[in-house]
């Protein structure tokens, strides 16, 4: 049985779990050696011993990719059962129609079909046989007229409980991910952004003493490696281009930085920049000269400027070619990389902190951990919110 939650406490601060960075790293979500098999665990294959415990899901349809998250509670984290991510490219060609495509709400529905049959057979699996889940739609649904529309379908054919999320819950959640390497980073601000495919979120949080990070603003700018790659993808792979597309973002994020004057508290010192995006893990990956992409190694790693100006310069001189090679890349995330990087270097432009906490965790872990505090041991069996 699955048991289908909606859940959105919108003004309540991000409480963090009390646990070091080192709590939530691959070792910790439980992840087999050399990483989950292609096709996740099959609900079956978990030994009898470690079977009927309480099992969350978490599902994360975004402008680019539909991923989801199964997991159980696991000291002050989760230990990850099931992964599953599929390029689906909701968003393409929305910001010349305003719709979203056939094509696209098609490949998303058949990501969506395999999302459901995995939570079916996860809920046997579970305590009380029940699977906790959420499903969560970002951007492409926010921004098309068809949207809403689309999504009503998607429930009617795959029985998933999806729902446009705000902005503002999309930066929490990305708080919510990263709390424990905000925690363990000693600052008293942390600044956190997340490059999606169709928007871009900016966090402003505080890192109160009781390790309990508050979001005390956010910005969502409505570009994305997706809407970026569709508008000027091929500008960005010369100098004039991608420069001027880097003005036209910090353009975006100076109304923010004037409000809350981010550059004055980083002068100060103790505040923490934190990036959770693929544009982001990518660049850590570039600058680790790593052989192939390694979560244990990219989630928490820490890059100074210099590294983070050296992996973007690396990263437009391979060009198109070089960077389809890149094992830490391919050919089929070519036309994000260089548009991701340009949002991102307004971003380290704009605000100039000495280092950046390289974070591989997103919405899916959000939710997990929202899902699982609003389900505490004595009200597990309830299920209801």
């Amino acid at each position: 049985m699955v048991v289908m939650v909606n859940y959105v406490p919108l003004n309540t601060p991000v409480e963090a779990p009390r646990a070091s960075a080192a709590q939530i790293l691959p070792r910790d979500y439980g992840l087999p050696a050399g990483g989950l098999p292609a096709g996740g665990l099959p609900a079956g294959g978990l030994p009898a011993a470690r079977r009927r415990r309480p099992l969350f899901a978490g599902i994360d349809l975004g402008t680019n990719n539909c991923r989801m998250l199964v997991g159980t509670p696991s000291g002050a984290g989760f230990q990850v059962l099931d992964s599953f991510s599929r390029v689906v490219r909701l968003g393409e060609g929305l910001y010349d129609t305003g719709n979203l495509s056939d094509v696209a709400m098609d490949r998303a529905l058949a990501a969506l079909a395999i999302c459901a049959d995995r939570a079916r057979r996860w809920g046997p699996e579970a305590e009380s046989g029940r699977l906790v889940m959420r499903a969560i739609a970002t951007e492409a649904c926010r921004q098309a007229e068809n949207g809403p529309e689309f999504l009503a379908r998607a429930r009617d054919i795959t029985g998933l409980p999806l729902e446009i999320i705000s902005p503002r819950e999309e930066a929490e959640l990305a708080v919510e991910s990263c709390a424990s390497l905000i925690c363990a980073g000693g600052s008293r601000r942390a600044l956190l952004f997340d490059i999606g495919g169709g928007s871009t979120e900016i966090a402003w949080v505080r890192v109160n003493g009781g390790c309990a990070p508050e979001l005390i603003g956010f910005v969502s700018i409505p570009v994305g490696v997706v809407t970026l790659s569709e508008r000027c993808a091929d500008a960005c792979f010369t100098e004039a281009g991608y420069s001027s597309v880097v003005r036209d973002v910090g353009m975006l994020l100076r109304p923010f930085e004037a409000v809350h004057r981010i550059g004055q508290e980083i002068r100060q010192g103790k505040v923490m920049m934190v990036g959770t995006s693929g544009t982001v893990t990518t660049l850590a990956g570039v600058s680790l000269k790593l052989d192939r992409y390694r979560r244990g190694a990219i989630d928490g790693a820490t890059l100074t400027r210099t590294q983070v100006d050296e992996a973007l310069v690396e990263a437009r001189l391979l060009g198109r070619e070089g960077l389809s090679r890149h094992p830490c890349i391919g050919a089929d995330r070519v036309d994000f990389v260089l548009p991701g990087c340009a949002i991102f270097a307004a971003i380290h432009e704009l605000w100039q902190t000495p280092e950046l906490t390289v974070a591989d965790r997103g919405l899916r872990e959000g939710m997990l951990m929202r899902l699982m505090r609003a389900n505490p041991p004595a009200r597990r069996g309830f299920h209801s919110l």
